[in-house]
């Protein structure tokens, strides 16, 4: 299994769509058997999901992210692991244990303070999904 955590000097970089990188966990047996970071090279929201696809990522765990990514992200077949902070080695060790603590509904800040206050989704690229 290979996972990608947005990352940044050794911590998760808490909104996904901005993340200028990513490490990624190759992950067997319940161990970590190799890491390595990923440049995005300036990739915004929606080009991030097809990035991880790309390079064959089975989940990612983040700090916030939108429901625009969750669902692009869910498209291509990546599990999302969110409302996660701190240590990105750490994060990966617990998720190869099985024990990783996330929030299953965590979003970002500014998505929420959009939706809900007369916005449509469509007009920033969400598309015709539901954002929650």
């Amino acid at each position: 299994m290979k996972i990608a955590i947005t990352y940044e000097a050794g911590q998760i970089f808490q909104h996904f769509g901005h993340a200028a990188a990513f490490k990624l966990y190759e992950i067997a047996e319940g161990k970590i058997v190799a890491s390595q970071v990923v440049q995005t090279n300036g990739s915004g929201h929606g080009a991030l999901a097809g990035l991880l696809a790309e390079l064959g990522v089975n989940a990612l765990i983040c700090g916030g992210i939108g429901g625009g990514a969750r669902f692009a992200l869910a498209d291509a077949g990546i599990a999302v692991y969110g409302g996660v902070s701190g240590d990105a080695d750490e994060a990966a060790e617990a998720f190869a244990a099985g024990v990783l603590d996330f929030d299953p509904n965590a979003r970002c800040s500014h998505h929420d303070a959009h939706h809900g206050h007369d916005h449509a989704c469509g007009s920033h690229g969400c598309g015709s999904h539901s954002c929650h």
